[in-house]
C-alpha cells in the first residue's frame, strides 16, 4: 500500500492525495513534477532510480486507506545531487 506522502521531500510542495504533479520513485520517494523531471532529471536522488506519476487513490478508498500525514522534507544537496543525475540520466532505467 503506497503512503501518499503530502509534500515534496526537496521543495517542500504540498502534493495532496489527488495531485497530479506528484511524482515517486521505487523506494516511494516523493517529489513534485518540476524536482522531479526538471531539477533531477529523472533520476532519483536518493536511490538513482527513474519516476513515475503517483497514482490517485479513489475517494472511496481514502477512509479505510489514508494517505500519510508524514512530511518528508529532507532538501537535496544539489551538488551531490547534480553528480547522481549526471551519472544516470543516460541510461535507461531498467539497465541503471
Amino acid at each position: 500500500m503506497l503512503e501518499i506522502r503530502p509534500c515534496c521531500e526537496h521543495c517542500g510542495k504540498a502534493l495532496p492525495v489527488n495531485s497530479t504533479e506528484a511524482m515517486i520513485c521505487s523506494f516511494e520517494c516523493t517529489y513534485c513534477r518540476k524536482c522531479a523531471l526538471e531539477l533531477f532529471q529523472n533520476v532519483c536522488p536518493s536511490c538513482g532510480g527513474n519516476f513515475v506519476q503517483r497514482p490517485i487513490r479513489p475517494k472511496k478508498h481514502l477512509k479505510k486507506y489514508p494517505p500519510s500525514e508524514k512530511k518528508v522534507f529532507e532538501p537535496k544537496d544539489l551538488t551531490k545531487a547534480k553528480i547522481n543525475t549526471e551519472r544516470y540520466k543516460d541510461i535507461a532505467p531498467e539497465m541503471r
